[in-house]
């Protein structure tokens, strides 16, 4: 029952049920890509080398919205499953399989809470899923518990750094100062906006995949092109050149 959820979860429920509707569009850009373009900057796999070979791997998306990173990997050969908490975006993201003609199995359920076996997956990947939207206490040891020894978690959110620079206003924009102590940042909501997010120090990071049993392989900045476009307006490119706005994280679980 949804009045049974964790406050957190119920309210970033309720907000993409609300917000689903803008991103059918933006959904069905990235499932046309032929090559994966990460991040609010699309920045080409080829350039970032995320994924590792899936083909014939079974691989599960925490927070897979539209569903277009396991459409991604689908069509590479993987296995894919993809779970989201909101309906709307999982009705989307349906509406393309049946549209580009490419079927995986979706959940409706939190990350925090899969319903599925332990050991099931060989790649457990997230971008601006899961890794944003849940509580990392919770779905960090999800994830660990859903590989397999050997298995990969790969997932892509906002640096820590943009965190630490974004104002609480109503049309935030980052600047250059440190707007917010960095020790003890955890969950981070906006002034006006009932969206709860979550975003953790490196070192926190380290600590807390580490004791899922989790070895961290890279941590990756993204950087956008010097060309680079977004449709997002609350970080400008000329400050993402400089500084980073995105981070990805490679981690495998110890065997």
């Amino acid at each position: 029952m949804a009045r049974d959820l964790p406050d957190h979860v119920r309210r970033n429920r309720e907000v993409w049920d609300r917000w689903a509707a803008d991103y059918v569009e933006p959904g069905r850009e990235h499932w046309a890509d032929a090559e994966p373009r990460w991040g609010i900057w699309g920045v080409a796999e080829s350039t970032l080398g995320l994924l590792p070979a899936v083909a014939g791997l079974d691989t599960i998306e925490l927070g897979c919205g539209t569903g277009y990173v396991s459409a991604w990997l689908a069509r590479r050969g993987a296995r894919a499953v993809g779970l989201d908490l909101s309906a709307a975006q999982l009705a989307t993201a349906r509406r393309l399989q049946r549209e580009f003609g490419l079927g995986f199995p979706l959940l409706h359920a939190s990350a925090e809470a899969v319903p599925l076996a332990s050991e099931r997956f060989d790649l457990v990947v997230s971008e601006y899923g899961a890794c944003l939207w849940a509580d990392p206490y919770r779905w960090v040891p999800e994830a660990a518990r859903l590989l397999r020894p050997g298995g990969r978690l790969v997932f892509l959110t906002n640096a820590f750094l943009l965190a630490l620079c974004l104002p609480d206003a109503e049309s935030p924009v980052v600047g250059d100062r440190l707007l917010r102590p960095a020790f003890g940042m955890h969950r981070l909501s906006w002034t006006g906006s009932p969206e709860v997010e979550f975003h953790l120090p490196h070192g926190e990071w380290i600590r807390l995949l580490r004791a899922n049993g989790l070895e961290v392989e890279e941590l990756v900045e993204l950087r956008p092109p010097e060309d680079g476009t977004s449709r997002y307006t609350f970080v400008p490119r000329d400050w993402a050149r400089r500084w980073p706005c995105e981070e990805a994280w490679k981690a495998r679980r110890r065997g």
